[in-house]
């Protein structure tokens, strides 16, 4: 039998384990429960598809015994089983997506131990490892339903582990602990005890619907006798059997929600909203929702998988049932489970199910409402949602060619300039101006960053609200949009924005005409990389700022290019001169005797327009020593 090594997160993760300050050992029956009922979910349902596996689902259950004289408490299943490659896996290994975040977390100041604790029990699935907060050493003894032979895998902890053949005639895993001797602030006995271990079962893993069974003493008093009792042992099943999501709503308290969230979908924060259905008609169904407070690790990543747990009759036949949710929901947490759909139905048969699909579309219905409701009366909550996830509705808003725009146009937010805070634009629609006809917004990397636009002011000076727009995706949202509520969308640093009086106009226009000369020489400066330079009214203090015309705006050629791919594009952008400020009348002397310095004036002016956009310099020595150059004179 040879000494095997765990995996150097492994090690870490099994060193706080077996050196726990964590206060709430007790999680440890839990995990190992919920264990015990996965592998009793993979064999009936195995049983489903497998017509030379045969089982009776009334005989599943899940034993407790305690042995106080060994100190072992043994927890036992007659699920699928493990083989020798499966212990070597799942109990070799901690769970790869938990150990970048365990590292950094090891690193993190002493002081946050115990939370750092709580997020990798909680959040990274290594429940298996809790079972070493109790115990000096943990047995597993595992029959799989694909292999004649047992195994049997032990453990002392951080040293490593060992599996050899054993014996062992059923099918199922059995799980021994070795409790811990009690230390001067830790009562390991306590976990040796028939009551507490029932009082954990009924505190955590009532929900399993199978029967979680222990010999229970029953002492009573002796027939004709006052003071003398006799006890007798029977065989009692701890846990009600009766799913959280089938229960009546009224009867279940809020500490019941979140505690199943906790347990179920790993997550170590309350969620933000829980939404409990239950729906008869056309298709009846059983729906728990959650929504959660925070967006998890990998979210946005690709590994991410969207899907609510789908059961039949109490039984899951699916994971994560990518159908029952659209993209733009996919945050949501929970469970479906109908009477209406089969057992044993593939995966293939299941995506075009009619029932399914309309089951599908309540659910989203019924998100959507929540969310609304969300928003409409309990705002606060509603923008802490929205940090979270309000990226994902955008992406709904432009996703399918914007085919589901109007779902979610009343659910998005951005910050407005004069109200100074988040709003939606049904709020921003009922502030607008009797003469107003145009949604404004302005896009930049941060508020404070947009509000110093140049391009900002007129538009403000005039009393215009501006929507600011600070992600990368929600110039893309607007264009989706195209209008709202019949007023169409407009960016501040458009060409056309149009807020000049008619005599403004036309005194602008001459003066252009003016200095087309000019202006053409500029461009001819600049290598044509401006479509047009011309005076502008739109700037109060600034003396320049870059406009655009055309679908492309710079701000999406910034977002566009800075994407790692091939393609580049480029907006049509138009330099524009402040007409009333004094750059002005310089640049008309320098251009009628100065040449050089009309050029180098030029240059410092683009690059500076550039540079107030967000956008890069490709020539940043020459614009220094240009600016160094005008600063001597």
């Amino acid at each position: 039998m040879k000494k095997k090594q765990f995996k150097a997160e492994s090690k870490k993760l099994l060193d706080m384990m077996i050196h726990s300050i964590y206060s709430n050992k007790e999680i440890f029956l839990r995990e190992l429960i919920s264990n015990a009922s996965d592998a009793i979910d993979k064999l009936y349902y195995r049983s489903l598809t497998d017509k030379k596996v045969k089982v009776e689902r009334d005989e599943f259950k899940i034993t407790l015994s305690i042995d106080k004289e060994n100190r072992t408490l043994t927890i036992e299943d007659n699920g699928c089983g493990m083989t020798e490659e499966e212990l070597e896996t799942n109990l070799g290994t901690i769970a790869e997506s938990g150990s970048l975040a365990f590292k950094n977390q090891e690193e993190d100041k002493k002081g946050k131990k115990a939370q750092q604790e709580v997020d990798i029990i909680g959040q990274f699935g290594v429940g298996f490892y809790s079972a070493f907060m109790v115990s000096s050493e943990v047995t597993v003894e595992s029959k799989s339903i694909d292999s004649e032979k047992a195994y049997r895998w032990v453990s002392t902890g951080a040293d490593g582990y060992s599996i050899e053949e054993c014996e062992k005639e059923t099918i199922g895993t059995k799980i021994i602990l070795h409790i811990k001797e009690d230390e001067e602030e830790e009562n390991y006995s306590e976990f040796l005890e028939n009551y507490r271990i029932q009082a954990i079962i009924r505190k955590y893993s009532d929900y399993i619907r199978y029967p979680i069974q222990m010999d229970v003493e029953h002492r009573h008093l002796k027939e004709g006798s006052k003071d003398e009792y006799e006890s007798h042992v029977e065989t009692e099943t701890i846990n009600s059997m009766i799913p959280l999501w089938k229960k009546n709503k009224n009867e279940i308290k809020e500490e019941e929600y979140h505690q199943f969230y906790h347990e179920k979908y790993m997550d170590y924060e309350d969620p933000l909203q829980v939404i409990h259905t239950s729906v008869e008609g056309q298709v009846s169904y059983n729906a728990l929702l959650y929504i959660p407070s925070h967006a998890s690790y990998d979210y946005y990543s690709k590994e991410f998988e969207k899907g609510l747990n789908l059961y039949t009759s109490g039984v899951m036949i699916m994971d994560k049932c990518s159908e029952l949710l659209p993209d733009y929901f996919s945050f949501v947490k929970g469970l479906v489970d109908s009477n209406d759909l089969s057992l044993n139905i593939s995966r293939e048969l299941l995506q075009q199910d009619r029932r399914l699909q309309l089951i599908a579309k309540n659910i989203e219905k019924k998100i959507k409402s929540e969310l609304e409701s969300m928003l409409e009366n309990e705002r606060e909550k509603y923008e802490k949602f929205f940090e979270a996830f309000g990226m994902q509705l955008k992406f709904g808003v432009y996703n399918n060619f914007g085919m589901d725009k109007e779902k979610l146009q009343d659910l998005i937010l951005f910050h407005s300039s004069t109200e100074n805070k988040l709003t939606t634009f049904k709020e921003y629609v009922s502030r607008m101006k009797d003469n107003q006809e145009k949604i404004y917004y302005a896009c930049g990397e941060t508020i404070q960053k947009i509000d110093l636009l140049p391009q900002v002011e007129q538009v403000k000076e005039k009393g215009f609200e501006i929507l600011y727009l600070t992600d990368y995706v929600d110039e893309f949202v607007i264009q989706a949009l195209m209008n709202y509520d019949g007023k169409e969308f407009i960016n501040v640093s458009k060409a056309d924005l149009n807020l000049d009086s008619e005599e403004e106009k036309e005194e602008l226009k001459k003066e252009n005409e003016e200095s087309k000369e000019m202006f053409d020489r500029m461009k001819e400066v600049l290598d044509k990389q401006v479509e047009t330079v011309r005076f502008t009214n739109r700037l109060k203090n600034h003396p320049v700022c870059l406009t655009s015309s055309g679908n492309i705006s710079l701000e999406m050629e910034k977002v566009i290019n800075a994407m790692p791919t091939d393609e580049k594009i480029k907006a049509q952008a138009a330099m524009e001169i402040n007409a009333h400020h004094p750059i002005a009348e310089k640049l008309k002397k320098l251009y009628k005797k100065d040449k050089e310095g009309f050029e180098n004036y030029t240059k410092v002016l683009y690059a500076q327009a550039r540079l107030i956009e967000g956008l890069t310099i490709e020539n940043p020595t020459e614009i220094s020593n240009l600016i160094c150059e005008i600063l001597s004179k």
